[in-house]
């Protein structure tokens, strides 16, 4: 019996630091998210900035027609014009996976007449969760 109380208290000890640090993780991941929704909504460049790693791409479907898109590009027109009326919106973030210092992102995005779907690869980079590269696609509402 003190054989297996000293297991459990061996495997608890090992397994609350790795637990403890997933959920800073994931916070940290939930942080960079809303940073890339609210500079989108707010056509905020710094906010985006803090959200994306400055060599990010951005690929995916516009209707038919494949994109590939530099980070500049994207954030530069992204972040011009007026924000957004955030009621016309609903930017969710639906799962995170994490492995190490590497992390996916899954997100649902309604805006007006369209949902698109983002997959965000993030990195942990000099402590900070970083948008690497996101692929997205999009669908149209009749």
């Amino acid at each position: 019996m003190r054989r297996l109380s000293i297991l459990y208290w061996l495997c608890l000890v090992f397994t609350i630091p790795s637990f403890s640090q997933e959920l800073s993780d994931r916070e940290e991941i939930t942080k960079t998210v809303q940073l890339y929704f609210d500079g989108m909504m707010e056509r905020d460049r710094e906010k985006l900035d803090q959200a994306f790693a400055p060599e990010a791409r951005l690929i995916g479907f516009r209707g038919d027609k494949y994109t590939v898109t530099e980070y500049e590009d994207w954030a530069s027109g992204t972040a011009s014009g007026n924000p957004r009326d955030i009621s016309k919106y609903d930017n969710k973030l639906i799962r995170i996976h994490i492995n190490g210092t590497t992390a996916v992102a899954e997100t649902e995005l309604y805006w007006p007449g369209i949902y698109y779907y983002d997959y965000l690869t993030l990195l942990k980079i000099d402590g900070a969760w970083k948008i690497v590269h996101k692929s997205w696609t999009s669908r149209y509402l009749e």
